[in-house]
């Protein structure tokens, strides 16, 4: 069954839940290449930090928040918001419940935040996202309706 992509409701706490569900193996992966003390460093306890931008995003009346629906259950969701001094149009979060990945929802809603930026008429969009293993399906994602990444590197070091 198709997922329906309808607009968040603030009642929906399980979105946070979600989130958290879909991000565990990126962040296992991102892991791997700096550490768990760089990790830590850098995030804290990841799904705290996670659960509160998430709370955050959601809460933030200047991003659309859509939601993807199967068997009367969120299974995805895209924040986006346009950037009104550049221009830009940011797909700023997206997650998809790992149940649900691989089925076409985060390109569906990938979609849907493309569709408004252009309708706002913005004439650029934006998603920003890792380049580890974790990330890969992400990409993939981005990459089918023809976003192209601009390669960039971070370094960070404990201190």
């Amino acid at each position: 069954m198709r997922p329906t992509i309808r607009a968040y409701k603030p009642s929906e706490e399980e979105t946070g839940a979600l989130s958290l569900r879909a991000w565990e193996p990126v962040f296992a992966a991102v892991e791997k290449p700096i550490g768990s003390e760089l990790l830590l460093l850098l995030r804290g306890d990841w799904r705290t930090g996670q659960a509160k931008q998430v709370r955050d995003v959601l809460a933030d009346p200047a991003n659309r928040v859509c939601v993807a629906e199967a068997d009367c259950e969120a299974v995805c969701f895209v924040a986006a918001t346009l950037h009104h001094t550049t221009g830009i149009g940011e797909i700023y979060i997206i997650a998809v419940d790992p149940r649900h990945q691989g089925a076409g929802t985060g390109s569906a809603l990938t979609k849907a935040a493309t569709d408004w930026f252009r309708a706002s008429g913005t004439r650029v969009a934006m998603i920003e996202t890792g380049g580890d293993p974790g990330h890969m399906p992400a990409r993939r994602v981005y990459e089918k309706p023809g976003y192209r990444a601009l390669p960039a590197v971070r370094f960070f070091k404990a201190l």
